[in-house]
């Protein structure tokens, strides 16, 4: 383990999320300081494979979290399907089986809060593309911990509810396009 990362990125989609992830992830350079938390709704019963798509796509290592696993800068650790992700404090990874929020599980929601408790104002939350309004109370509690909050512009989104949702419940959220959301992650964490 490379020591406890100073900061974190956490992200949320649905609907469009592999589009949206491709634009933004592989854009971030080997030996980019910080973890990245994926939160994407994947059916309960079936496996996913976006670690494995994106660790092909990516310079950075991508991998489906487990329970316990412990938080290493420069990893992007996806939420596996059927488990809400959690932080324990910094240093490690928690999942839980409790009930769906918002019919989903993974909950964007449950894993924002969960890491703005653990981050504070260390962490940057992103909502993107998606069909609900999973997200945005968990981008709230982000920008209550101070962290940043950033939301895909939702003209450019495959689906605007999410981003729309997010906008209204934190209208003081930076509203980017992806290849802005790229352009912010690799000029703030260099």
């Amino acid at each position: 383990m490379r020591g406890t990362p100073k900061g974190a990125v956490i992200i949320g989609a649905s609907a469009g999320a592999l589009e949206a992830l491709s634009s933004i992830l592989p854009a971030l350079p080997a030996g980019y300081p910080l973890p990245i938390f994926v939160i994407v709704h994947l059916p309960p019963n079936k496996r996913s494979v976006l670690a494995e798509i994106f660790n092909i796509k990516c310079r950075l290592r991508a991998i489906e979290a487990e329970d316990k696993e412990p938080v290493e800068p420069g990893v992007i650790y996806f939420a596996p399907p059927n488990y809400h992700l959690l932080l324990e404090g910094r240093s490690n990874i928690a999942l839980s089986g409790e009930e769906a929020v918002l019919f989903s599980r993974p909950s964007i929601d449950v894993a924002f809060e969960s890491a703005s408790e653990a981050w504070g104002d260390r962490l940057t939350g992103i909502v993107l593309t998606g069909a609900n309004h999973d997200g945005a109370r968990g981008l709230q509690a982000i920008g209550r911990s101070g962290g940043t909050m950033i939301v895909q512009d939702p003209a450019s989104a495959y689906a605007q509810a999410m981003p729309e949702a997010a906008m209204l419940a934190s209208p003081n959220a930076h509203v980017f396009t992806l290849p802005e959301i790229s352009s912010y992650l690799l000029s703030n964490f260099q």
